[in-house]
Formats: structure tokens, C-alpha cells, sequence
């Protein structure tokens, strides 16, 4: 028999590897004069950054070798441990707050953010259901337990508050039940609770109902709440189609507020155009379409759901955050995966690359066992 030695999906490595380093630059950029201000050091931020990245690389490597059988046996309890974190950020003490939300557990200088952890323990736990049960999952009663699954991490995490990675999770349930063979009609069922529940709580809070006058039309409180997305406007528009040159953006200059996290795209936009934000989006394209054929090719249904929930959390969050910084949809805030400051998101997204590189060895690696079987 010959050797079942694979090659990795270098596609999917070249990708992370490049959006990372765009990270890395634009963070440094975009926080260089903030961070020099508030910190004495213009390499705060981009120094936190790279320690993420080489721990979110050796999670990815890590995570590309741990067999996909450990991942599905243990994907409950990693949804408890989730929901524990979850929890935390409520108890006093261990819990962080910062800017009015509780969205951070730790102590010193060292913090994560649990509902980064949630995403993807919620994805790993529907798509274990789904595989146990497929059958269920065209009846009304089995989709419920995914629904479930959803919502109680949706809860935990509007509580902090947090409603731009509540909505975030909401969709990937979604995602995850038509991967999982929904019917349509089940499927419109359970969006109608959220189609009520999203004005709801944009009425519930005033600064959300705040946030939606703003997006409706920022000029009209240029100095309130419509301040960020006119700024990320400017930045945006004086880009042009190939940007006011690396490191050249005006915007940093405590003009625009979270210029190296939620709003990096703007600085990107400024800095290197168009042009450069269509590149930066087509390696996100590229990610997901590469992770898609690997869900379509898995040997099982868990290795599949689990492939798609991956992508969808990527696509999705990708989205939504260019959405909000063009002015698409009602600002909240959400970082870019793999380029927004932030050692949390970094970790999580890296690792979860390297799920989906090890579902592509095990699977290549069934293809050549197969063939020299044959």
C-alpha cells in the first residue's frame, strides 16, 4: 500500500498568512499615532497583534492536525466551556468592562473575549447534532435543538451588550440549518421571531435607536453619533481608486474612533484605495470558496457542516463589518476577521483555518488510502 502522505491546501495558508500581515500593517498604521499618545509606544497595538498571530499560529497548526473524531466527540462539552466564559464576563472581578459593555474576562494585561470562543462552539456543536441526527433535522421538533443551541448563545451575549455579534451568531444558525436540510418552510418560521426581535432591541436601548438615526442620516449629528460613520466617510471617499499611500492616512489622526479594530477597512480604503479594498476582499472570497470545497468534498456530514459553519461565520462577520463601514447598515461594532486588532478574534479565526486544513488532509488523505486500496 502506498503512502497516504497529503499536501496541505496552501491556498487557504498563502490566505490567512496575507490577511494576517495586511492586519499586522494596517494596525500599525492606523494606531501608530494613538498608540504613541495614550501608550508612549507607537507599536503597542501591532506588538499585541503579532503575539496573537503567533499564537493563532500555532492554534492553526495545532488544530490542522487534531483528528476531526476528537473534535466531534468532544463538541458539547466545548459548547459548555463556552457558555461558562460566556457567563464570566458578568461576575465581578473576572469580568471586564470597557466603553459601557462587559464583552471581556481576564485580569492585568492578559483579557479574551468570550463570545469569539461562542461562534465557533456553537457552529462545532450544531454540526455534531446534525451529523448524530440528519433526520431530524426535517422535522420541526429536531431543528429546535439547533435553534436552541443559537439562542442561548445569543442571549448570553445581547446581555454584555452585544448586539453586532449576537446578530452575527443569529445568521450562522441560519446558515447552519440550511446546511443542515431544513425545510424552507421551518426555516421562515424561525426567522420570523427574528425579524420582531431585531426592532425590538434597537428599541430597547437608546443608544441603538441613536445609532439607526445616525445611520439614516449621520450629518445630522456630525458631532454625536453620526461623528464615526462621517469619518470612515471621509476616509473612505479621499482613498479614491488607489488610496493616499501606505501609511499616508489623515483619518488615524484621532480623527476616526477605532481606527486599528472595527474600522480598519476604512483606513485600508484611505490608504490604498479601492483597488486595495477589492484585493483585500477577493483573499476573503478565495477563503471562503476554498473552505466551501472542502465542505463539499468531506468524507462525513460532521467534517461537512462543520466546514460550511466555518466559512459562514467568515463570510458573515466579513460582511457585516464592510457593511457598517460604508454605511450599508446601522453602525455596531464587529472586526474584520483576521486583520482587526484584537488577539481574541485573531486566535479564534486562525484556529478555525486550521480545522478546515485538517478536514482537507483527512479527506485527501481518504482519497489516496482508497485509490491504493484499488
Amino acid at each position: 500500500m502506498s503512502k497516504t502522505k497529503v499536501r496541505p491546501d496552501f491556498v487557504i495558508i498563502a490566505v490567512v498568512f496575507l490577511l494576517v500581515v495586511t492586519g499586522l500593517v494596517f494596525i500599525y498604521s492606523a494606531s501608530c499615532y494613538s498608540a504613541q499618545k495614550d501608550f508612549g509606544n507607537p507599536y503597542y497595538f501591532v506588538t499585541k497583534q503579532f503575539a496573537g498571530a503567533i499564537v493563532g499560529g500555532v492554534a492553526m497548526v495545532g488544530c490542522a492536525f487534531l483528528p476531526t473524531q476528537k473534535l466531534q466527540k468532544f463538541a458539547i462539552p466545548i459548547y459548555v466551556f463556552s457558555l461558562v466564559l460566556l457567563a464570566l464576563v458578568f461576575v465581578p472581578g473576572i469580568g471586564i468592562e470597557n466603553y459601557g459593555a462587559k464583552r471581556w474576562i481576564g485580569s492585568g494585561g492578559f483579557s479574551i473575549q468570550p463570545s469569539e470562543i461562542a461562534k465557533f462552539a456553537f457552529v462545532l456543536a450544531s454540526s455534531a447534532y446534525i451529523a448524530k441526527k440528519p433526520q431530524k433535522m426535517t422535522t420541526f421538533g429536531g431543528m429546535l435543538v439547533v435553534v436552541l443551541l443559537g439562542v442561548v448563545v445569543c442571549v448570553l451575549i445581547i446581555l454584555e451588550p452585544n448586539m453586532s455579534i449576537t446578530m452575527c451568531v443569529a445568521l450562522v444558525m441560519f446558515a447552519m440549518l440550511f446546511v443542515g436540510g431544513v425545510k424552507i418552510k421551518h426555516l421562515a418560521v424561525c426567522l420570523l421571531p427574528l425579524v420582531i426581535a431585531v426592532p425590538l432591541l434597537i428599541l430597547a436601548e437608546p443608544y441603538r435607536l441613536a445609532r439607526l438615526g445616525a445611520y439614516l442620516d449621520p450629518w445630522a449629528s456630525p458631532k454625536g453619533e453620526g461623528y464615526q460613520l462621517i469619518q470612515s466617510f471621509y476616509a473612505l471617499g479621499s482613498g479614491g481608486w488607489f488610496g493616499v499611500g501606505l501609511f499616508n492616512s489623515r483619518q488615524k489622526f484621532d480623527f476616526l474612533p477605532f481606527a486599528e479594530s472595527d474600522f480598519i477597512f476604512a483606513v485600508i480604503g484611505e490608504e490604498i484605495g479601492f483597488v486595495g479594498c477589492v484585493f483585500v476582499l477577493l483573499l476573503f472570497v478565495v477563503l471562503v470558496w476554498r473552505g466551501i470545497k472542502i465542505a463539499k468534498n468531506a468524507n462525513s456530514r460532521f467534517e461537512c457542516c462543520l466546514s460550511a459553519g466555518i466559512c459562514s461565520v467568515i463570510a458573515i462577520q466579513t460582511l457585516l463589518n464592510v457593511c457598517v463601514v460604508t454605511g450599508t447598515i446601522p453602525p455596531t461594532g464587529l472586526p474584520l476577521p483576521f486583520v482587526s486588532s484584537g488577539g481574541s478574534s485573531l486566535v479564534v479565526f486562525m484556529a478555525s483555518a486550521g480545522v478546515l486544513l485538517g478536514v482537507d488532509k483527512n479527506t485527501k488523505k481518504h482519497q489516496k488510502t482508497v485509490c491504493a486500496i484499488l
